[in-house]
């Protein structure tokens, strides 16, 4: 039978079939489909594949089986029994040309057993401590199923938040502090997706008593892991403590999660996808509540299945001769390879055969294996014996050959082992000389051919199976040469010119014409705009016209007269003058804060004398792609035989990229490729803010305006500014730092003045005045409603020519009347319709408690505050967010952060003091500040230094 090559089998894992049973019952049949090793292309299988079940061989055509079928080569297996039928199946091809197996697929049967009938022993936790309730699930395969807790009653399922975790490796139900609502009875649920099936353990009751605060302490840690590469994995950790830990992820040696990390449950789950080599590497969480921190660490490590780097192909081989097989394969760890042939252990690592034999032919299968995976390549190794044929490559019955040329006359014949070769002309034998060789293939060489070595040509092949010989008659023709060969040419850009190529040759033979530009053969079809050959009668004569030269038309043209049986060449350089070719290798070597030093590489001039150069740069704030400017440079003017230069000028801390361009009698050359990105040095700031203003707010405010400064004229890192503020009438300055230099305002306020009333603004529309000039303001009275009487109310006077104004001093949580009366000199006028509204409630009295604690490293500042409860029917306004200041101790203010969470984490100082302030941010106002001190390493003053060197100088060190 004929068998087509085999190609090389997919890259797949070991097959596993799970047979699951319905209410204990199986199915009418389940099918299993396993693909052989070999997957070709057409194959003639006789006999039949069987299939073999831990070495018990299926003959499923020789003798039916109820259970037992086989379609197309799978096989199907009806009413499985799993005494009968679990184990590990394998199938076998086999025809005369050797036999192949399968990968193993393995049948195993489904379960989930029930939790055991003894009832569970309860819990009992103080309120505020952790508990821990074990699940202890039952035996089950397959192992990978789902935990959930059942609360009191089924289907009540708990719900796992920051307090509350459920361990997917063991089940476990993690509780950080327990509450008193966590009271109640609770059940481990395990359900096992592949059956369908799941099972309840009995209830554990959980019994909480008084309240207490202990420190956090880890109790779910995550082991060393090996994840496969490509493939997702989650890390575990979990805290108990009170208050609930907040949980930190860290990868060890690097500032940040992998891209593809993602942390959630409250931060007890740490998933990597689509894991990398990269992310090997250890992994650490931290646990920290308010009496101490945890931490933990361990070591990813990523392997990866077996995957072909080279593999095995159908080779036909001589009998006797030399061959080796290998195949590699890339893996983590470093697969293991062995070979079977025809289905049976054949050896392992690189097969070498010195001398092959008839028994060295048939089917091998290469296999690479480690701990993740196994594949299978497989290839047919044919050993061969025959007597010398030319039935398939006999030598060509006709054979030309150029005068004073080369002429090889080849001899293929096949033949297997290989054969000895002669050759005649008519009966004359020939032999090797200086002229005529016999090549190792068995091929003729005849060197500077003349019409003598005209003639018959027999070549004989012959082996220990046999001879054979075939003829050819070889004729020698006149040799093709260059009559007229292109000349060397220079141009102009938009010109028009025609390079010359004529060739005398054989008259019995055809000629052909190509011409190649820098050795890349000339497409006319394509590049017709530009290149025409010159036709004479209809037949190419040789000539090549170029039509409106461009710069990319230079460079070296070559023509080649080409018959059948030889071809001669000739080459000529076109110059083409125009624009000078961009300069090269653009660098900086020196870089300063407003200067630098570029140097670059003289480009082409294209046949026109350079007459200097000019420099570009482009920075950071560059609008667009194209935004390039001409630099200011030292010298001004930059000549052509420049190839360095500084430019000056430049904004200090900025980054920067240049580029050149050369300039002759045609104008200006292409630009260069720009330079890498640089960034200057920094340097003191020298630009101050404009347009500085200031004015009173509410509440003791003031407020300090300011247009900020461009950021090209930062001129360093972590600009800022200074703001410095005085009494009118007082001498000492007061000076406030802010870090963020796009801000445009600074507000100071007396921290000691307590917000004690609610403040407004009010608009209202102006009447007509050209009935009545004399109108010279408005009238705002406003009081409250139930509590206040109107002669008493407060009152504004706000100009005529303005329609809002601010209501202060008003109490919260009021209703106020508001009504607008216009005056003149002679006084008010009637009332406007009264505009009722209320007031926001005030803010509470109480600031919020908080606690500080710094990480293990002493690097960070973790700070938590406890929220302030709101009281529904009370009198304090309803809670917005919190206001964070961190500040240098000695300053007024400092940076603000605003945020709905009672956490938050800062980089720890590490020299100086500094000052934390928390206040909360209500409907009615800000509420009170709570405030702790933070000390870091204590700083030298100059004179403690100059003092410490001379002690140092004194000691003789």
């Amino acid at each position: 039978k004929h068998m087509n090559p085999p190609s090389p089998p997919p890259h797949t894992h070991t097959t596993t079939s799970t047979l699951y049973p319905h209410t204990g019952n199986p199915p009418p049949h389940t099918h299993i489909q396993i693909n052989p090793a070999p997957t070709y292309r057409e194959i003639h299988i006789s006999p039949p594949p069987r299939w073999r079940r831990d070495n018990w061989e299926i003959k499923l055509m020789e003798l039916p089986n109820e259970h037992y079928s086989l379609v197309g080569g799978n096989l199907i297996i009806n009413n499985p029994e799993e005494k009968k039928h679990a184990g590990t199946y394998v199938c076998v091809a086999k025809n005369v040309y050797g036999t192949v197996i399968s990968k193993e697929a393995k049948v195993k049967f489904g379960y989930l057993e029930e939790f055991p009938d003894e009832e569970r022993d309860p819990v009992t936790v103080k309120e505020g401590q952790g508990a821990v309730l074990l699940c202890a699930p039952p035996k089950r395969w397959p192992t990978e199923v789902t935990f959930r807790w059942i609360y009191n009653e089924f289907p009540v399922f708990l719900h796992p938040d920051k307090r509350r975790f459920v361990s997917q490796s063991t089940g476990n139900l993690y509780i950080s502090k327990v509450e008193a609502s966590d009271a109640g009875n609770y059940s481990c649920y395990v359900f096992n997706p592949q059956i369908g099936k799941g099972v309840y353990s009995k209830f554990i009751p959980l019994i909480s008593t008084e309240e207490s605060e202990y420190k956090a302490d880890l109790v779910v840690k995550f082991p060393d892991t090996t994840a496969m590469l490509n493939y997702n994995v989650t890390l575990e950790c979990f805290a108990l403590g009170n208050p609930a830990p907040h949980i930190v992820w860290r990868k060890i040696g690097a500032t940040d999660l992998p891209a593809s990390a993602q942390v959630s449950m409250s931060g007890a789950l740490l998933h990597l996808y689509n894991v990398q080599y990269e992310d090997s590497a250890g992994y650490e969480c931290e646990a920290i509540n308010q009496k101490w921190q945890d931490w933990h660490q361990a070591w990813l490590y990523v392997e990866a299945a077996p995957e072909w780097a080279v593999t095995i192909n159908n080779t036909q081989k001589d009998v006797g001769s030399e061959h080796t097989m290998s195949c590699v394969a890339n893996g983590k760890p470093g697969p293991y390879i062995r070979w079977l042939k025809d289905g049976y252990s054949y050896g392992k690592g690189e097969l070498k055969f010195s001398s092959l034999t008839f028994e060295d032919s048939g089917m091998y299968q290469c296999i690479a294996e480690n701990y993740w995976g196994i594949i299978y390549a497989s290839a047919e190794l044919r050993v061969i014996a025959c007597a010398p044929t030319f039935e398939l490559n006999p030598v060509k019955k006709y054979l030309l050959g150029a005068n004073n040329g080369r002429v090889v006359i080849e001899c293929k014949p096949r033949a297997a082992p290989r054969p000895r070769f002669t050759w005649t002309k008519g009966k004359e034998v020939l032999f090797n000389n200086s002229r005529i060789s016999i090549m190792f293939d068995g091929s003729l060489e005849i060197l500077n051919a003349t019409r003598n070595d005209e003639g018959v040509y027999t070549c004989l092949a012959e082996n220990d199976r046999g001879k054979a010989n075939s003829t050819g008659t070889l004729t020698i023709t006149e040799a093709t040469q260059i009559t007229v060969a292109p000349e060397d040419t220079q141009v102009m850009v938009g010109e028009e010119v025609h390079l010359q190529c004529q060739a005398s040759f054989d008259p019995s033979l055809d000629i052909t014409f190509i011409w190649s530009l820098d050795f890349r053969v000339i497409d006319f079809y394509l590049e017709w705009k530009h290149y025409e050959r010159i036709m004479v009668g209809g037949i190419d004569s040789g000539e090549l016209k170029i039509m409106n030269v461009q710069l990319r038309h230079e460079g070296r043209y070559t023509c080649t007269a080409q018959t059948v049986v030889d071809n001669v060449t000739a080459s000529a350089d076109l110059k083409v003058k125009g624009l000078p070719a961009p300069p090269g290798g653009v660098r900086v070597e020196e870089i300063r804060d407003t200067s630098v030093k570029l140097v670059w590489n003289r480009g082409a001039d294209h046949g026109s004398l350079i007459l200097g150069y000019t420099i570009q740069t482009r920075d950071f704030y560059a609008l667009t792609e194209v935004d390039w400017r001409d630099a200011s440079t030292s010298p001004t003017a930059l000549d052509g035989m420049s190839v360095m230069a500084d430019v000056v000028d430049l904004y200090p801390w900025m980054e920067y990229e240049f580029r050149v361009y050369a300039t002759n009698e045609f104008g200006d050359g292409e630009a260069s490729i720009p330079s890498m990105k640089i960034k200057t040095w920094d340097a003191v700031p020298v630009v101050a803010p404009t347009n500085v203003g200031g004015y009173g707010g509410k509440d003791g405010e003031l407020i300090i305006t300011w247009t900020p400064v461009q950021p090209q004229y930062f001129y360093g890192k972590k600009f800022g500014y200074v703001v410095a503020f005085k009494p009118h009438d007082e001498v000492d300055w007061w000076y406030e730092t802010i870090s963020d230099p796009e801000t445009r305002r600074y507000v100071h306020r007396d921290a000691s003045f307590r917000v004690k009333s609610n403040d407004f603004q009010f608009w209202f529309k102006l009447i007509d005045t050209c009935s009545d000039q004399s109108r010279l303001s408005d009238q705002v009275k406003y009081w409250r409603k139930y509590d206040d009487t109107e002669p008493g109310a407060n009152r504004i006077f706000v100009p005529a020519s303005m329609n809002q104004t601010r209501l202060e001093n008003m109490l919260p949580d009021s209703h106020y009347l508001i009504e607008v009366r216009a005056y003149n000199g002679a006084g008010v006028g009637p009332p406007s319709e009264h505009c009722e509204m209320f007031t926001k409630r005030a803010p509470p009295s109480v600031a919020p408690q908080m606690w500080r604690y710094i990480s293990y490293s002493g690097k960070w500042l973790y700070v938590w505050w406890h929220h302030i409860s709101y009281d529904w029917f009370g009198n304090e306004s309803f809670p917005l967010y919190y206001k964070v200041m961190f500040r240098k101790t000695g300053y007024i203010t400092g940076p603000i952060y605003m945020t709905g969470w009672h956490f938050i984490d800062f980089p720890m100082p590490q020299v100086g003091d500094y000052e934390l302030e928390v206040r909360g941010r209500y409907e009615g106002g800000d509420g009170p500040i709570r405030k702790i001190r933070l000390q870091g390493k204590p700083t030298l003053s100059l004179a403690a230094m100059l003092l410490l060197a001379l002690c140092i100088v004194g000691l003789g060190i």
